[in-house]
């Protein structure tokens, strides 16, 4: 099989295509595809035939491949040259050859290639590229520049080949595995089908198979996610689409795009919207559809709607010539003036685009200051429709919504490339009738443009949305049920009859319907208490001692005024177990008779709680220790004990009790050399969150915040002044101090894209030589620790890492990214070396936030933000603990706040043990 320029082409556009083309076959026909081939070949004669006017009649030939040594060649241009070596084919436009500059130099060819448009692309490019690659093999020289003569004054752009070179082979290397497959590759819709001769066949069988490339907003990589999963189909994806709550962070942010509710809303043929779409039309409304040629920039048609006197006015303003768009749009903002209070109203950014333009090139007259505001802020209808609306057909495009609400165009073929074939037709003198079609083309626009927007208008004033019903062709998807795919969940049954057996099955049911009457047992087990009520013993009694005086003027005529006890309801640890354990304390009030205050003595027991301090340690400890449920506490301390309490208020308890020392441990942290830091998040009740991690080598504390925004980081870290340890989120970046990125999640990056791109040599080559910069360092680290004493020494190679990097001439996409990122995060890389005790990894972080998430796993969704916050304060003093290697539960027991001061204690206590 043998690759051409045709088939090279066609690779560039669509996969298909090439393999269609390599088959011979020929599509039904595109009047675009057919009009550009024959104005590409016309530009290239013209070119051809001046090009040979200018050279020396007999240095000039055509198509000299059959020349047997065409090293010696005398010729200085070939036309039409033909190169073909092994499997390659390309047919050159022309080929200049310049002679050696001295002896023993090899000469240079130069391949020229002719395009008719004004702008070369970048398929142009490896078109030449590809014909430089053929021409380079087939004479045996490197070729290292073209030539592409382009648009109407023949421009000539100088295009460094080489450069594409490793592009253009594997591009081959695509298509020699596409054709040798033997079978057609996926079929995936693109922009250029507009213009393909395959476009009808092509879009029949993706109806056919039900294609996700038939969702014009879904890109390769977004295909190819889904693929990955499993879904290959419409139908597929929209069985994907999950109702979310929307977090009122986000609420005022664009609604982004979902495909999975586009294809439930294409399966349901229903319309379905998301949030409040608003459109706002405060004046008279005047819809604009421009025609133009984006090729040269020139706008030669507007189409202006609008209503006067209760009819619609429709106005067409034409240009013959680029010297006539100055008139049109100066006729156009009369038109404009003689309106009352205009809105304009457009579908797309064109139209936007244009009316810049526009007033750069001309500006608005001074008589038309008034219309100032209106030309700048045109209302576009598709920025209110885009991840709103979700209307059931394929796009977003006017055709498509105009055609759902019944419009029809006249000619069902016109389309924008269509209009730019007419327009050159009748410019060539060619199509006379196309003057007419575009009007009517342009005119028919305006009015699809104001079906749709009166339709939604019309949605939005009746208010349509806020039903469910089965028969509403309108959808709003917060009424939609929200469904668990793995919840516990009741079936929904067609018949009624079948509800009602099923319910019937169900366990309470039957246990208190139905085998309570047959069965003794359940009933007896019916009839029993889980948890038997039973008086609580006294343990202890303890008799408050008078005092010495009053406690405000220190005089001793005092008096007991009243007395009353108060009974404390704990648990007493033990060298062997844990029993519960009930306190009543006797107290009184004292009266004073010198200053007639009433108080009562500073030593007694006069807590309002009758919770003791054994049984806060044990509930907290379980819960943030063991990360046992709440509920489950409860339960264990009713079966076990005997105590009802209440599991919830026991941790608002300790949460308030230890508050001093959560904010003692974010003032030692922001005032330490060193701070670990990451994020996570967490769902709560009504909203979700994040929460941060902030640690070093012995202190953790976790911080809530509403969103990711690095304005919380900002606020705590104002101050710091040590190293910053974090990942590679850009919110650390605005963190004024050295930071040292983690190497750990950078080298799973790289090794998550080898996995993805084995074949691609320069990336290897790229993540190879920093793999064997790092190494070194580790090994170091391993030996000597974390001093920067003994790892200043790889500092140099850093250094010549990054010398090498500059140095670097990559083609590759993904190697070109990841120098981009070597580059960009130099600073932050090899901060280790430089200072004493500062990791080269986010562990300590990364370890806490395992430690949350384990927590997060019960309380994820069902507790409030003052509940999370509580939790975050002891999570924050367990994880401490653990750090300093101190015991949770017996700092909980010890009743201090002051870890540090319970650490000392601790060493003490364990000195005397020894002594």
């Amino acid at each position: 099989m043998i690759i051409n320029s045709q088939i090279f082409e066609a690779h560039l556009k669509c996969a298909t295509k090439c393999y269609l083309k390599s088959l011979g076959e020929t599509g039904t026909g595109n009047a675009y595809a057919e009009w550009l081939q024959a104005q590409n070949e016309t530009y290239r004669r013209d070119g051809v035939k001046r090009l040979t006017m200018e050279a020396e009649p007999d240095r000039c030939v055509t198509n000299p491949s059959e020349l047997k040594n065409i090293k010696t060649a005398t010729w200085r241009l070939a036309i039409d040259f033909v190169a073909q070596v092994q499997s390659l084919e390309s047919m050159i436009h022309a080929v200049e050859r310049v002679p050696p500059e001295g002896r023993g130099k090899p000469g240079q060819y130069i391949p020229v290639r002719y395009v008719f448009n004004n702008k070369a692309s970048k398929s142009d490019k490896l078109l030449l590229a590809f014909d430089a690659v053929v021409l380079s093999k087939a004479v045996g020289r490197k070729v290292n520049f073209g030539k592409i003569v382009h648009g109407d004054k023949q421009a000539a752009l100088r295009v460094k080949v080489n450069s594409f070179e490793s592009a253009v082979q594997k591009i081959i290397d695509k298509i020699v595995k596409l054709i040798s497959a033997g079978s057609s590759p996926d079929l995936m819709l693109n922009k250029h089908c507009a213009e393909c001769e395959f476009q009808q066949q092509c879009r029949k069988k993706a109806i056919e198979k039900d294609e996700l490339s038939l969702l014009a907003r879904m890109t390769d990589k977004e295909r190819k996610k889904f693929h990955d999963k499993g879904i290959f189909t419409i139908t597929q994806l929209s069985y994907t689409f999950r109702p979310r709550r929307r977090p009122r962070r986000i609420k005022d942010k664009h609604e982004k795009y979902h495909h999975a509710l586009k294809a439930l809303a294409i399966r349901e043929k229903k319309i379905h919207v998301v949030g409040t779409p608003e459109l706002r039309i405060e004046g008279t409304p005047v819809y604009l559809d421009v025609e133009g040629l984006p090729d040269i920039g020139f706008y030669y048609l507007i189409g202006v709607r609008f209503k006067k006197n209760d009819e619609d006015c429709q106005y067409s303003l034409w240009a013959d010539i680029e010297a006539d768009e100055k008139k049109i749009w100066s006729e156009f903002l009369d038109l404009l003036a003689t309106v009352e209070n205009p809105v304009l109203i457009c579908y797309g950014n064109y139209e936007k685009i244009f009316i810049k333009e526009m007033c750069e090139r001309y500006a608005v007259p001074e008589n038309e200051s008034t219309l100032t505001n209106v030309i700048e802020s045109p209302l576009n209808v598709l920025s209110i429709i885009y991840g709103q609306i979700y209307f059931p057909v394929f796009s977003n495009g006017l055709k498509e919504i105009a055609g759902y609400f019944g419009y029809t165009w006249t000619d069902a073929s016109a389309t924008g490339v269509q209009a730019i074939v007419w327009r050159q037709k009748w410019a060539d003198g060619t199509g006379l009738v196309q003057k007419k079609n575009l009007i009517g083309y342009n005119t028919e626009d305006c009015e699809a443009l104001q079906l749709v927007t009166e339709k939604l208008l019309e949605m939005q004033k009746n208010n349509i949305k806020k039903t469910d019903s089965d028969n509403t062709e309108v959808i709003d998807i917060t009424n939609m049920k929200r469904e668990h795919l793995y919840g516990f969940k009741r079936n929904t049954f067609f018949f009624p009859e079948l509800d009602v057996i099923n319910k019937a099955a169900y366990w309470d049911y039957q246990r208190e319907k139905v085998y309570l009457k047959s069965n003794r047992q359940v009933k007896l087990a019916a009839m029993r208490k889980p948890y038997p009520t039973i008086s609580l013993r006294l343990n202890k009694q303890v008799q408050a001692q008078p005092p010495l005086g009053c406690s405000k003027c220190k005089s001793t005529k005092i008096s007991r005024y009243d007395s009353y006890q108060r009974t404390i309801v704990d648990l007493k640890f033990t060298s062997s177990g844990v029993k519960r354990w009930i306190v009543q304390y006797k107290c009184c009030r004292w009266e004073c008779h010198n200053c007639g205050a009433f108080f009562s003595p500073p030593q007694q027991n006069c807590s309002k709680s009758r919770l003791g301090l054994g049984i806060i340690a044990y509930a907290v400890y379980h819960n943030i220790g063991l990360k046992l449920p709440l509920g489950n506490i409860a339960e264990s301390l009713q079966k076990l004990f005997s105590l009802q309490v209440n599991t919830y208020q026991i941790k608002t308890m300790a949460a308030e009790y230890y508050a001093a020392t959560y904010k003692r441990l974010l003032m030692k942290l922001r005032s330490g050399l060193m701070i670990h830091a990451d994020e996570t998040k967490i769902d709560l009740k009504n909203k979700a969150g994040f929460v941060w991690v902030f640690a070093n080598m012995e202190e953790v504390a976790y911080v809530f915040s509403e969103t990711r925004e690095g304005s919380m980081l900002q606020d705590y870290l104002a101050d710091f002044k040590g190293v910053l340890v974090s990942d590679f989120y850009a919110a650390y970046d605005g963190i004024n101090c050295p930071q040292q990125k983690c190497l750990i999640h950078l080298l799973r990056d790289l090794n998550d894209e080898l996995l993805k791109n084995p074949y691609d040599e320069e990336f290897k080559r790229l993540v190879k030589g920093f793999s064997t910069l790092v190494q070194p360092m580790i090994a170091t680290v391993d030996r000597f620790g974390l001093k920067s004493h003994y790892l200043k020494k790889h500092i140099v190679c850093v250094h010549r890492f990054y010398r090498e990097l500059f140095k670097m001439k990559l083609s590759s996409e993904l190697a070109l990214k990841c120098k981009k990122r070597f580059e960009k995060n130099r600073n932050g890389l090899f901060t280790f070396l430089e200072h004493d005790n500062v990791p080269w990894n986010n562990n300590n972080a990364e370890h806490a936030v395992k430690a949350f998430a384990l927590l997060r796993h019960g309380i994820k969704g069902i507790t409030s933000e003052k509940g999370l916050k509580d939790y975050l304060i002891l999570l924050s003093i367990s994880e401490t603990c653990k750090y300093k290697g101190l015991d949770f539960l017996d700092f909980l027991r010890s009743g201090e706040k002051d870890i540090d001061v319970f650490a000392q204690k601790k060493i003490k206590r364990h000195i005397r043990t020894i002594l």
